[in-house]
């Protein structure tokens, strides 16, 4: 069976987003260039049963685009947690903003608009699960930047590891040779345990050891 009809098959047979996650996800399509960028409904599934799961109550998601993600991760915050979500494109911001409104939770989802590099460090605060989803070049950058306040037991996820399955070709492009840099970087380190996934286009699920 090709890869993309086995996709079609396991969102056909995963339960339906919610109906603010199915307008946001039209929005997206209406309104951005690359509505692509989207975690979607079988990703984002995922992401809602592991923040579900894991009940966190810090959440930092480094990359928003238009907030698809924030809002499924939201789903399993705890009742007095914090997201702190980043996103480099100013443009964005209404749309996330609205969503955020829409789904009643501006006290708990506090966006950040600028270069993560730079905000990371500003934001005074561990956490229980990071998100990484934002310019693949700097992956490793943000995993250094996340790890130390990761609390113990906590998790990061990565989105598009496999970048497309070019990782596994013997001729990379610069982004695929960094992500391959990145997936070996979070194997070999001792800190954590980790499962790489096939879901969509790759997410890296690390855990902090204890």
């Amino acid at each position: 069976m090709l890869p993309n009809l086995i996709d079609q098959y396991c969102e056909k047979h995963t339960t339906s987003p919610s109906p603010l996650l199915a307008e946001l996800l039209r929005e997206t399509h209406l309104k951005t260039l690359a509505p692509q960028m989207a975690s979607g409904h079988l990703q984002g599934t995922f992401l809602r049963f592991i923040s579900r799961m894991i009940q966190p109550s810090s959440v930092l998601e480094i990359g928003s685009f238009t907030g698809y993600a924030t809002l499924c991760l939201l789903e399993g915050l705890a009742p007095k947690g914090m997201i702190h979500t980043i996103e480099v494109n100013e443009e964005l911001a209404y749309l996330i903003r609205k969503y955020i409104n829409l789904a009643g939770a501006a006290t708990q989802v506090k966006l950040h608009i600028g270069d993560a590099k730079k905000i990371i460090p500003t934001i005074e605060d561990t956490y229980d699960l990071v998100f990484i989803d934002a310019g693949k070049m700097h992956y490793p950058q943000y995993y250094d930047l996340v790890i130390d306040r990761v609390n113990p037991g906590g998790y990061i996820l990565a989105d598009n590891v496999l970048w497309d399955g070019k990782v596994v070709r013997m001729e990379k492009d610069r982004d695929s040779e960094i992500l391959d840099h990145f997936n070996k970087k979070i194997h070999q380190d001792p800190r954590v345990e980790n499962v790489l996934l096939p879901i969509r286009d790759g997410l890296m699920l690390a855990r902090k050891l204890e």
